[in-house]
């Protein structure tokens, strides 16, 4: 039992110093701006993604999240030891089973040096790769913990602002996620914590993701 005690103990402050060191995320533009969600045009990003079947929001990050530090720190066919980045994303798939019942992608953020040809993860981690083509996504930020309390709470705001702005009804017909939560900051950090609430939208990425209802404002 302290064994094992002190064992969740290291994994924690491994993670801890992993998040801490996280500089690179991914790039995008601000197209709009307001005092409680922005606008923005991601540009085209790679991530690791563990797919987990779950009903918590919170288990589901923390079991997606212990694959995904794995792969970082070997777990992989070359062996490569890949530097953490920000933010930590988990995806929500609503309805996805039975009941009801949710699932979720965790995902982590390739860095630059491995964004076209990341590493193979070992097979037993059950992770894949995927390809972000540029998006446009409504963004709210939130403070503390994300946690299963919260977090639909939060999308919600996120959704009431967007019903009073020129993006109201634009949320994309073609994602495959209700929403995500990007967390930013290390596990352990208690005060000063950044999360945010993305959603697809449909605007167009040629275009700058300019609702067509700007015009009317």
């Amino acid at each position: 039992m302290e064994i094992t005690r002190l064992m969740i103990m290291a994994v924690n402050v491994l993670c801890l110093i992993a998040l801490c060191s996280a500089i690179e995320t991914p790039q995008y533009t601000v197209i709009h701006r307001e005092s409680n969600f922005e606008i923005r045009l991601m540009r085209e990003s790679s991530w690791m993604s563990a797919a987990v079947k779950e009903l918590s929001f919170e288990k589901a990050t923390k079991f997606g999240f212990h694959r995904l530090f794995e792969y970082t720190q070997g777990a992989n066919l070359n062996f490569s030891r890949i530097a953490m980045t920000a933010p930590l994303l988990t995806s929500v798939v609503p309805d996805a089973g039975p009941l009801h019942s949710s699932a979720y992608y965790v995902q982590f953020y390739l860095p630059v040096a491995f964004q076209k040809t990341p590493p193979t993860p070992l097979p037993e981690l059950n992770l894949e790769h995927s390809v972000w083509p540029s998006r446009c996504l409504a963004v709210r930020t939130f403070t503390g913990f994300a946690m299963d309390g919260n977090v639909v709470k939060e999308a919600e705001k996120l959704a009431v602002s967007l019903s009073r702005s020129p993006w109201a009804n634009a949320t994309s017909p073609d994602s495959v996620y209700a929403y995500s939560i990007a967390q930013y900051s290390p596990p352990l950090r208690i005060f000063g914590r950044i999360n945010e609430v993305w959603v697809d939208i449909s605007g167009s990425v040629l275009d700058d993701c300019k609702s067509v209802r700007i015009a009317e404002y």
